[in-house]
């Protein structure tokens, strides 16, 4: 055994022709090291999945039958009955689509298919668009593979599942509408922030990959800013809260909190889907609480704040802000 890195790798015997003192078979065992521990921790990650997904559909499963006890008098068994076959059927696919990620992760790495595919790509544009273009081509290509293969399971999963539990509102019209206009503001968006990168690998020095977080901190920032009054838009019509009595109740119920926001909106979600939901987005002068409108149809005022209650919980105890330090601190360790 040779201890390398504090790394035990076993030493086999050199196939002919392979010269030991150049490292070669060392180096070529460490890789088949990290290739195996790779597929290992990838396994291991598919199985927790799996396992926490069916234990969670067989306690659904089991619990079908009887509405808890303490909401047998307001939940009908009927719409509790739905709501689990909801769950197992969104659990079900859910197995497809882990599994099928999974599939397609060994597929880009360990089948060769992103050197397969750079490979094409370098030879097709690098002569022509440069190193610069070319990586870009890559980039553009992988996401473009990734969209196509994602898209049969969003098909599905709106046009079949949500179309039979009675959420889906969408037409495919405005799938592919959305597909369009999100393909294209991820473009706009993705491909400066890639060049950006790109160029700080190769102008900044051994410090490339601090330039690169900041860079990536700072338009997470930046996106924050903009994406409430740039970017949603682009998807949904927003309208200011016309209530004024629950307006009156939500700004007194933040006001509690000590949580500040530059407006209350309306989101015309029913546009795409039954479901109702409310949530925070926006920075500072950006801030802003957002409604679905199918929210609003369906619950009272008081409901709506208790809806509202609990995301202003999340802002009191400030998960977020413990979630955004471990996201920098994991994007900072990933850089390094």
């Amino acid at each position: 055994m040779i201890c390398s890195d504090a790394v035990l790798v076993p030493v086999m015997r050199p196939p002919s022709g392979v010269d030991l003192s150049s490292n070669d078979y060392l180096t070529l065992s460490t890789h088949s090291v990290v290739t195996a521990a790779f597929a290992a921790a990838l396994l291991l990650s598919l199985a927790v999945k799996l396992w926490l997904a069916t234990r969670q559909m067989r306690h659904v499963a089991a619990h079908r039958g009887a509405v808890p006890a303490a909401f047998a008098a307001i939940i009908p068994l009927a719409a509790h009955q739905k709501a689990a076959d909801y769950t197992l059927a969104k659990g079900r696919f859910g197995l497809l689509s882990t599994g099928f990620g999974a599939a397609v992760l060994i597929a880009w790495t360990l089948l060769g298919g992103l050197d397969a595919l750079n490979a094409v790509v370098r030879d097709a544009l690098q002569p022509r668009l440069g190193n610069m273009g070319y990586q870009l081509a890559l980039l553009a290509a992988f996401a473009l593979i990734a969209g196509l293969l994602d898209a049969p399971f969003e098909i599905w999963s709106t046009f079949r599942i949500e179309q039979r539990f009675g959420f889906n509102r969408m037409s495919l019209g405005l799938w592919l509408a959305d597909l369009a206009k999100g393909t294209a503001v991820g473009a706009a968006i993705g491909l400066p922030l890639a060049a950006l990168v790109l160029w700080l690998m190769g102008a900044a020095g051994s410090l490339w990959w601090l330039w690169a977080w900041g860079a990536w901190m700072a338009f997470n920032l930046t996106l924050l800013v903009i994406y409430p009054t740039l970017i949603a838009p682009l998807f949904n019509k927003f309208e200011p809260l016309a209530d004024a009595a629950l307006a009156a109740r939500v700004q007194a119920l933040m006001q509690r909190c000590g949580f500040a926001a530059k407006g209350l909106f309306v989101m015309d979600g029913s546009r795409r889907s039954a479901h109702a939901n409310a949530y925070f987005t926006g920075l500072g002068a950006a801030k802003r609480v957002v409604f679905f409108d199918t929210l609003l149809q369906r619950l009272s005022p008081a409901e709506v704040e208790a809806v509202l209650a609990h995301e202003l919980g999340h802002f009191r105890h400030r998960h977020v802000t413990q979630r955004d330090r471990k996201s920098t601190r994991l994007n900072s360790s990933h850089q390094i």
